[in-house]
Parts: C-alpha cells; sequence; structure tokens
C-alpha cells in the first residue's frame, strides 16, 4: 500500500493536531542467497520449486549446513524471512533419506502447532510422492484419543508443546519406543518465550527427554528459532545444556518500512490528559482500511481489544462502508474454532481489519499485512518489536504506528525516540538450576527411569543434593547410589509448567426459549437441553475481574449481562443484553507479612528481612463507563471472595535515621523507595536468574508503619528468586545504584527509577487506569547511597554531616 498517502490522510482529518512525533523509516533490504554445498534431494528440490522457492535465503542455507553436521543452532531473523524451512529443510532431507528418521516440532501453544501443522499439510500437498512419505501429525491435549496411537506409530514429524510432552508422552516413553529410537531432530519453535519460571520448568523437561533420547540410543539435533532478544544463543545453550550456533545474518529482503511515534491529542486545557489510545487505534484502523490496506491492531486488554473492535466496526458502518463486516476481534478467552477461523480469515484477506491481545504476537502466519497498530507501549522493546514486525512480510511498504499511552513509558519513548530506535531488545533470563523446579521434575525422571549419577550431572549440580533430600522425605527411594521412584501417580500430573490457573470458567448464554428453537433449525452454535451455549472460557485468576455478577462482558463487540458466577461449578451465565455502557472492576489487593523468617544485619541503615506473606487481591465493585465518552455513570458492589497468593518475599524499610536524612536534603523518603522497588524488580532477576514477569513489587506502610518495598515471588510458595534477593542485598542494591547512577536522565526515565504501573485489573480497559508517577530520582539514588554506604554524591550537607 501507499504508506506516504496513507500518512497524509491522517494528517488530512480534522481532528490532526500535530499528534506526529516522530517518524523512523528502516530501509528496504534485497535478498541474500546461497546455494548448500550438497545439492537437495531432486524431490525436495521439486517440492521447494512447486512452492515458488527458486533461491534458499543465506541463513535458511546456514542453518541446513549446520543441521547436516549434527549442530545443535538457533535462528534469530525478522518475521516472514523463512525460519520454518531452516528446520524444516533438514528435517524433511533426513526423512528422505530414511524413512525410519522421526522429528519432533515444540511450540509454546497449541494454536501454533495446528497453524504449522497446516502449513507442513500444503507444503507436502505440492509433491504427492513427498506427502505419501512423510506423514506430520499434533498430539497435544486435543488430539482424540482414536488418533494418538497412529500419530505415535505412525508420524514422520509429531507436533506438539512442553506441557504434552511433560505429562504425556515422557511418563509413558515405553509407548514411545521406536519414536524415540529413531528421533533425529528436536525443534524448539519461538523459543524466546521460555524465559522466567516456563523456561525453568522447559529446560527439565528438555533434559528429561534428552536422557529418554539416549536410553534409546538416539542423540537428536536441536533445530530453534527466536524472535531478536539480545541473548539468543545464552537463552537455548542454558536451555538444552549444550552449546548452540547462533544464526541471526537474515538474507531475507525487507519492504521499506515506515515507524510512527503518535501522541494522542490533548483534552481541552488539561495538558496531563490525553484522548484514549483505543481511540486513536480505531481512528488509525478505519483510515488504513479505506485506504485499502489490511490492518493489525494490538491492545493491552481484552476489554481494550473489544472497544477497538467495537468502535472500528460502528465507525464504518455509520460511513455506510461495506468494510464493517469485514472486521473482527481476536483474543484469549474465545472458543478455539472461532480463533481458528479468524486467523483463516485474515490469511485469505477476507477480513481486512482484526483488533488483537498479543495472542496474535507469536508466529501464526497470518498472511501480509500492511498496518500493525500499537495501542499502548507493550511493556518491552522486545515485544514491540515482535507486534511491529506483523507488518511488512511482503517486499512492499509497510507501516508500525505506536499509539503512546499516558504514562510515562510511554510519554518518556516519544521525547525521546532514539532511545527507543537504539536500545537493544531485552535479554532472556531462565535459570535451569532452581531448586523448586528441579525438585519437581527429578520425581518425574525417576519415575521414568531410575536416576543414575550420569543421570543427575546432565540435571546440574544441585541434582544430587536435591535428590539426597526427596530420599530423606521418602519421595524417592536411593539403593546402590541409583533414586527410584516410590511408585503410585504419575507425579507430572499435579506439575504445571506455566503456574497458571489450569481451572477455567466457561461463559455460558441463556437463550430464551424461542430463541432456542430457532438456533436449532438456523445452524446457530449448538445449544443444550436447557437453551445454554458455551460462548467463551476465562481463567478462574481472571474470572471475578471479568464475570462478577451485574458486570457487562464484551464479545465479539456485543454486550453480555452477567446474570451469576457459579464459583464451585466455575461456570458464568450472562444473556444478551444491548447496554451503552461497559464496566470497569474496581479491586483492592494487599500484601501481608505473615511470619518473618529470617532479618538481616547486612544495611545499617534500613531493617531487611525475609518472610512469608500473603498477597490478596479482590473486586469489591464496578464502574458503569459509557460507550465513547468514557463517562463514568454509576457504581455498583460486588460480592466475590478474595484471591490469595500465599508466597514469600523480601522487604527493604529506611530506618528513622536515614528518613531524617532524606528529608533534611528536601527529598521524600517515600519517593526514594518507589524508585528502589522500580529497579529492584529490574535488577532482582540479574542476581536470581529469572524474569521480571516472575516478581511482583509493592510499596506499602501498613506492616512495618513507614514505607516499605517488597519483592515477592508470583507464585504459591515461592521459588526462592525473594530468597535469593535477601541473601544478596547489598550486591543488588548496589547494582541498582549503579543503574541508576549511570543513567544520563536528568530527572528519572524508564532506564533507570521508571518502569510499567503493576496494573491489577489485568484485562480492563487501561485508558481508564491511573498512571504511576515516575519516582524522584535524586531521592532514589540519596537513599540508595544512605543504604550501601556508598559516597554521597548528592547533599553536601549530608556529607560533611558523615565526616563530623
Amino acid at each position: 500500500m501507499d504508506v506516504a498517502a496513507l500518512l497524509r490522510r491522517m494528517q488530512a482529518r480534522p481532528d490532526y493536531a500535530g499528534q506526529i512525533e516522530h517518524v523512523e523509516v528502516l530501509a528496504e533490504r534485497t535478498g541474500q542467497f546461497a546455494t548448500p554445498a550438497r545439492r537437495l534431494p531432486e524431490l525436495l528440490q521439486q517440492l521447494l520449486t512447486g512452492c515458488g522457492v527458486d533461491q534458499l535465503y543465506s541463513h535458511q542455507v546456514e542453518s541446513l549446513e549446520a543441521a547436516r553436521t549434527g549442530q545443535d543452532l538457533v535462528v534469530v531473523t525478522g518475521t516472514a524471512s523463512g525460519k520454518t524451512l531452516c528446520y524444516n529443510l533438514p528435517i524433511l532431507e533426513s526423512v528422505l533419506a530414511d524413512p525410519d528418521a522421526r522429528a519432533l516440532y515444540l511450540f509454546p501453544t497449541k494454536a501454533l502447532a495446528q497453524d504449522q501443522l497446516k502449513n507442513l499439510l500444503e507444503l507436502l500437498a505440492v509433491e504427492p510422492e513427498v506427502g505419501a512419505r512423510i506423514k506430520p501429525g499434533v498430539y497435544d491435549g486435543d488430539t482424540p484419543t482414536s488418533q494418538r496411537r497412529r500419530i505415535r506409530d505412525e508420524a514422520s514429524l509429531v507436533l506438539s508443546n512442553p506441557d504434552m510432552l511433560h505429562a504425556s508422552i515422557l511418563p509413558y516413553h515405553p509407548k514411545w519406543a521406536n519414536f524415540f529410537a529413531d528421533l533425529k531432530y528436536i525443534v524448539i519453535d519461538e523459543v524466546h518465550s521460555y524465559r522466567g519460571i516456563l523456561g525453568a520448568h522447559v529446560s527439565a523437561v528438555l533434559r528429561r527427554l534428552m536422557r529418554i533420547c539416549d536410553h534409546y540410543g538416539a542423540r537428536p539435533t536441536f533445530l530453534a528459532a527466536s524472535a531478536t532478544i539480545a541473548n539468543p544463543g545464552e537463552l537455548t545453550s542454558r536451555l538444552i545444556g549444550r552449546d548452540v550456533q547462533v544464526v541471526d545474518n537474515d538474507g531475507a529482503p525487507r519492504g521499506r518500512k515506515h515507524f510512527v511515534m503518535w501522541n494522542p491529542t490533548p483534552l481541552g486545557k488539561d495538558a496531563l490528559a490525553r484522548r484514549s489510545t483505543a481511540d486513536d487505534a480505531v481512528n488509525w484502523m478505519v483510515e488504513s482500511l479505506q485506504a485499502g490496506g489490511q490492518a493489525l491492531s494490538f491492545a493491552r486488554t481484552r476489554q481494550a481489544t473489544e472497544l477497538i473492535y467495537r468502535y472500528t466496526k460502528q465507525q464504518l458502518a455509520d460511513q455506510h462502508s461495506p468494510l464493517a463486516n469485514k472486521v473482527r476481534a481476536y483474543r484469549g478467552g474465545y472458543l478455539p474454532i472461532e480463533r481458528r477461523q479468524i486467523e483463516q480469515d485474515l490469511f485469505s484477506g477476507e477480513l481486512r481489519g482484526v483488533a488483537a491481545t498479543n495472542a496474535l504476537e507469536l508466529g501464526i502466519d497470518i498472511g501480509s499485512l500492511d498496518v500493525a497498530i500499537l495501542a499502548g507501549y507493550p511493556g518491552a522493546i522486545a515485544n514491540c518489536w515482535q507486534q511491529a514486525g506483523r507488518s511488512g512480510r511482503r517486499q512492499d511498504e509497510s507501516l508500525a504506528v505506536l499509539i503512546a499511552g499516558n504514562d510515562p513509558v510511554d510519554q518518556y519513548l516519544l521525547r525521546n525516540p532514539d532511545y527507543f530506535f537504539a536500545q537493544s531488545p531485552e535479554q532472556a533470563v531462565v535459570d535451569p538450576d532452581n531448586p523448586y523446579v528441579l525438585a519437581k521434575h527429578l520425581k518425574s525422571a525417576a519415575f521414568e527411569l531410575p536416576l543414575t549419577p550420569e543421570d543427575l550431572a546432565l540435571f546440574g549440580p544441585l541434582a544430587q543434593p536435591i535428590a539426597e533430600v526427596l530420599s530423606d522425605e521418602r519421595q524417592l527411594t536411593e539403593l546402590d547410589g541409583q533414586y527410584y521412584s516410590p511408585g503410585g501417580q504419575n507425579p507430572s500430573v499435579g506439575v504445571s509448567l506455566r503456574h497458571m490457573s489450569d481451572n477455567t470458567f466457561s461463559i455460558v448464554l441463556r437463550h430464551k426459549q424461542t430463541r432456542h428453537r430457532d438456533a436449532l433449525t438456523t445452524g446457530a452454535p449448538p445449544v443444550d437441553e436447557q437453551g445454554h451455549t458455551v460462548i467463551a472460557n476465562v481463567d478462574s485468576i481472571s474470572a471475578p475481574e471479568l464475570v462478577y455478577p451485574e458486570a457487562i462482558y464484551l464479545h465479539n463487540g456485543e454486550t453480555y449481562l452477567v446474570r451469576e458466577l457459579d464459583l464451585n461449578g466455575k461456570v458464568a451465565y450472562v444473556e444478551r443484553r444491548e447496554t451503552d455502557y461497559y464496566t470497569q472492576a474496581v479491586l483492592e489487593s494487599n500484601v501481608r507479612i505473615t511470619n518473618r523468617r529470617e532479618e538481616s544485619a547486612e544495611l545499617a541503615a534500613a531493617e531487611v528481612g525475609y518472610a512469608e506473606v500473603d498477597v490478596s487481591w479482590q473486586t469489591v465493585a464496578f464502574k458503569k463507563i459509557r460507550f465513547d465518552t468514557r463517562e463514568n455513570i454509576g457504581l455498583g458492589p460486588v460480592d466475590i471472595a478474595a484471591q490469595n497468593l500465599e508466597t514469600t518475599a523480601f522487604f527493604v524499610s529506611p530506618n528513622d535515621a536515614t528518613r531524617a536524612k532524606l528529608k533534611a536534603a528536601g527529598l521524600r523518603a517515600s519517593e526514594g523507595v518507589a524508585g528502589l522497588r522500580n529497579l529492584a524488580v529490574v535488577a532482582l532477576p540479574m542476581v536470581a536468574m529469572c524474569d521480571s514477569r516472575d516478581l511482583g513489587g509493592v510499596v506499602d506502610s501498613k506492616n512495618l508503619g513507614r514505607s516499605t518495598a517488597i519483592l515477592y515471588d508470583r507464585y504459591p510458595g515461592g521459588l526462592g528468586y525473594s530468597e535469593r534477593g535477601f541473601r544478596n542485598i547489598r550486591p543488588l542494591l548496589e547494582l541498582c545504584l549503579d543503574m541508576v547512577g549511570g543513567c544520563p536522565c536528568e530527572e528519572g526515565c524508564p532506564s533507570c527509577v521508571g518502569m510499567p504501573e503493576f496494573r491489577p485489573a489485568l484485562h480492563s480497559d487501561p485508558d481508564l487506569s491511573r498512571s504511576a508517577p515516575m519516582p524522584n530520582k535524586r531521592a532514589t539514588i540519596l537513599l540508595l547511597e544512605l543504604l550501601t554506604g556508598a559516597p554521597l554524591q548528592l547533599c553536601a550537607p549530608l556529607e560533611a554531616e558523615a565526616a563530623s
């Protein structure tokens, strides 16, 4: 599409008032091609020719040559650069040469596995002889029981996910004996998603997998693919415990991309208030579609996604545009069959616009899009480029638009575009030696095969002492230096790799009886005998925020009134009701220290402790928000029990003397504590080898009677991250001081004391949330200097006082 013409359209709108703050033009790039040292098999060459692939990109050939020699590798190239061929070429070549050869593909989601199966079947259908010799199949939780045995016994390529491998394949490996004996390749797609606690679990699962392969005499080669992160080689190596070759010289051509930084219009004379990111995303969607483009907008929450879809459809309908029927919403909670249909319609071009959450951020093939609209900064530069890369999947011109929210981070990026475009994507952190995780997987490994000393070495230096502890607790049985499972149920069943709630609530539409009779004769969605239809689902943690009684649930842009939330039956009953408002949950959250396990005298200027805490959050009320105007037109109470997370935390609370020194310098201790909390959430992953998403952090005064920074593990019982922070409190705070002191900004920025707000309502409209203020940088630096005993740089009177 003509990007320049679209930008002119936006600037010609009556409401345009200079919202374009910056335009970065990423130059087009010609393709770099190469030829394999050994010619591909004739059948495979014919297959590629039939797909229109006459030449291979340089990174595809580099991956092929490495795989041929058995070298583990990770490919890190741009969106739509042909990464799938990087692993499919050596696998197809191997299976054509050896009909018994097998490959295991691991994807982070079931949707990705289904998408790749579709692509593989289309590829193989081009050359019938190849399709007859190579049989792919998806083996996941949705695979019918009747098909599982055939896939296990006959499929050349098995597509699955780490969760299925963990709970349903490895524990029953004798049934898979032939498959494991002939396993030549293991694909790990979207490897950047395996960070933090998920990465720790997946790392243990992969070691269990390698152990089973070794048992059957196989040593498969790992072929990984990743989005752009700062450390793809390090991450992949830590996941599999082997050195990998990084293939990052992207040979694919790229069309010119325009990246627009857009600041919504200030509202009236209030310079601190701006128009909603959703409203401006709608304008961009409408103009993009009317200019002939295909557009995808990303919102940070489910509710914002529904609002963008609803407003886009409404605006197009008001203009009597046929495009009104060619837009949809896409998010978690939709039923799988509905999501697959949206993906298919987007790929085919039947849909011209989709409003989505980050559910479409991963590499599901949705074809070639012209415009990617980011309604608010997604929280990380890597995620930003991943979403922006959804446009420009051909060599044509494309456009990405970042619509800044009214949050400090978003506004900082607009003021400093060089920071965004020059900054390296974030590092992905994983800790394969997490003792909490290893303890769970060693029990699973012993259930699969007795644990030998060589096996324990595969799991790292902590495996042996952990196995001894498990033996003392009679969770393992030691005999002649080997550890056995004591029997009983498969221990993998009770271990979730993602530490998210496995319980889901069904959202059930109650029909009137007449509508029930009509539905039976018109081919509408299935309706049971009571006139009920399941229209969506939601996880049990989110249900109290979305489907509390009297809430308005948005689905496909339509409004549904929640009549009942059955917490025991895990069902929310809704009825279709046209309203002129939607609802926003009002939450109360609290962190309560329940048991102090240990205190530290490491810091003379503060009280430092490690404790058990009870983190609770509860929907206590809801606001009625009028569509379009976002006017608050009412408030209603909600009576739902609080949700609780019992976990561990460490806390830092400046003592009275420290607080007095800050006050003497004209600074507030609470501001310094807020900056410390923000820095510690970023710095602790470097000390504890976790991901910032594994942590929670609050500034609280209720527990100790003064401002206290509390950092906790976001998982039941804790995972040891906060304990590491407690035991390394001085190096952690020194790292925080280095980070804030080394930042060139004057008043604070996202690189030091500022960070995105911890949003309590994960699925609500972010434009209705209050922004977190940027803490005072000077207060933060002085507090950290006082805590660590570093020389005081900011306040001469305090230096003099210290000297006396």
